[in-house]
């Protein structure tokens, strides 16, 4: 949980095209009946994706006693503000590309029904939504930064447009967020998911087929000039990061995100 953590808040950082982490501080809320190697296990998965995945340090935090647990923090970074890539600036006719499958919202659940309550997932083989949930905790491991690194070793990126980070509000919501204070909408027609998370969600009411299941720590979603779209896609992969174009930006009716009513599903089984 620790480094899922670390890993969900430095990606709001690299979302920015900041490519390093100046440093981290730590926020840990627990309840007073929580075991201390529950926290003590939190803060050293913490500490080891900062300073060993990001080579980074903790530079302090704060910790509280809570009904609830939380776990997050702030991360900082630096960088010239002229190579900031923020959430604004879509054009027309621009690709969006996704470095993430998505579907960790219902893997994750069936994580939690294996230990309570098995027999909801009878029709399963248990054997293969292991599978699917290491793989989720491997995404949710995995940093952003190595997208941004990618696009640092252009001379020139101004033909990404816009990017953010996939996390709460899901595929749509953050395609969403692309398209404020501009008269463009969005289409989505293809989505890479998690072995399993669409029929999970079907079950389990989660909203798949709207695009809508929330992530943590998802991948990075970059509106791509189409000129350069087969270009930086070619120089993900050779970096090892699996990207999918998910998308495009149009003008058919402004501040709407439109699912394909043949949305195709790519399901995905290793990263």
């Amino acid at each position: 949980m620790g480094e899922i953590a670390a890993c969900n808040v430095t990606n709001d950082i690299f979302a920015l095209n900041v490519p390093e982490i100046s440093g981290m501080l730590v926020f840990l809320a627990i309840n007073k009946n929580t075991p201390m190697r529950i926290a003590d296990g939190i803060l050293k998965g913490i500490k080891y994706f900062i300073e060993e995945k990001l080579n980074s340090k903790i530079v302090g935090g704060h910790t509280i006693f809570s009904e609830w647990p939380l776990i997050g923090g702030e991360a900082s970074g630096f960088v010239n503000k002229h190579l900031i890539i923020d959430k604004q600036g879509v054009k027309d006719g621009d690709k969006l590309l996704l470095t993430k499958p998505v579907g960790l919202q219902p893997i994750m659940a069936a994580y939690r029904i294996l230990k309570d309550f098995p027999e909801m997932l009878e029709g399963y083989s248990e054997k293969n939504l292991k599978q699917s949930i290491k793989l989720a905790i491997k995404i949710m491991t995995t940093s952003n930064r190595s997208v941004v690194k990618t696009i640092h070793s252009y001379n020139d990126f101004s033909f990404i447009h816009a990017m953010t980070d996939i996390t709460g509000f899901g595929l749509a919501g953050h395609t969403l967020e692309l398209l404020q204070n501009s008269n463009l909408s969005a289409f989505i027609e293809t989505i890479p998911s998690i072995k399993f998370s669409e029929s999970l969600s079907h079950e389990l009411g989660y909203a798949f087929d709207e695009c809508k299941c929330a992530e943590t720590a998802g991948g990075m979603l970059l509106a791509v000039d189409p000129l350069m779209i087969e270009d930086l896609s070619k120089n993900l992969k050779k970096k090892g990061i699996s990207n999918w174009m998910v998308g495009k930006i149009d003008k058919i009716s402004p501040g709407l995100v439109r699912i394909s009513e043949n949305l195709e599903n790519l399901e995905v089984t290793k990263y």
